[in-house]
């Protein structure tokens, strides 16, 4: 009987050792199957976003559904609204200076762009012009834009979003083009083009929706606005010699400008 005793303690460490494993084996595994429960609970509670062409809201049925809704408030004599419903998600996608353009073309009217072209051989009928540089303009200092190298992005969107049009006419005043073309980066783009290069003059405009977009959302001048635009035309050069040292405030917005849909 001693015998045995003796075994069983000196067997005893090692029996706890199992044990011990043995639990912490199975804490392990209970954790796991709580884990996995909690997990299968939250994927059921979770909806699955369906795809696009399957989600309600635009469907051909939901679409119907919207349209036949605005034509009712169209004919509703009791419905009003404020403002065209396009106006507070074309905020979201503009910058601070496009803010500047338009409230510029808003208050001034249509302001001047040039394109360079090259010239053609003489004593051809129809000569085939290079574009060397197209739409350049004016309009980012005289706005007072912080990104003046960004202007020709800033107009293309606001092409985009339908607020501003290229027209193939002139401004009426031709003086504002000699002011323009006296520009260091026009002069520059006319040496590129060589030998009979030459500008076609073009404007920029508000479209009536960009009109009315401005007259709702963009507040008129301030103070500050007016200084800054006066500062820049006392800094500037007289239109006639532009000089090596001409302020870079008012030269053009960049060498790739916005070329007009042709």
């Amino acid at each position: 009987m001693t015998q045995e005793n003796d075994n069983l303690l000196k067997a005893a460490p090692a029996l706890v050792r199992m044990a011990a494993t043995a639990w912490v084996r199975g804490l392990l595994w209970s954790a796991e199957l709580v884990q996995e429960a909690l997990g299968m609970k939250e994927t059921e509670d979770v909806p699955v976003d369906k795809p696009p062409q399957q989600r309600d809201d635009t469907s051909a049925a939901a679409l119907r559904a919207r349209g036949e809704e605005l034509l009712r408030l169209s004919a509703d004599v009791n419905y009003e609204e404020d403002s065209h419903p396009a106006y507070a998600r074309i905020l979201d996608v503009m910058a601070p200076d496009e803010a500047r353009i338009l409230r510029l073309l808003c208050e001034r009217g249509a302001q001047p762009a040039v394109d360079v072209r090259t010239g053609g051989p003489l004593g051809v009928g129809v000569v085939a012009t290079e574009l060397v540089a197209p739409g350049l303009n004016m309009l980012g200092a005289e706005a007072g834009c912080r990104h003046l190298d960004r202007v020709p992005a800033y107009l293309n969107n606001l092409f985009r979003l339908g607020l501003i049009w290229f027209s193939r006419e002139q401004v009426g005043d031709h003086l504002r083009y000699q002011v323009l073309e006296a520009q260091p980066e026009v002069v520059a783009a006319l040496d590129e083009a060589g030998r009979g290069a030459r500008t076609i003059r073009r404007s920029i405009h508000l479209t009536p929706f960009g009109l009315d977009f401005c007259s709702l959302c963009i507040p008129p001048t301030t103070g500050e606005f007016e200084a800054l635009r006066q500062s820049v035309r006392d800094d500037s050069p007289p239109s006639g010699d532009p000089g090596p040292g001409a302020d870079a405030g008012r030269t053009v917005a960049g060498r790739r400008g916005v070329e007009e849909p042709r």
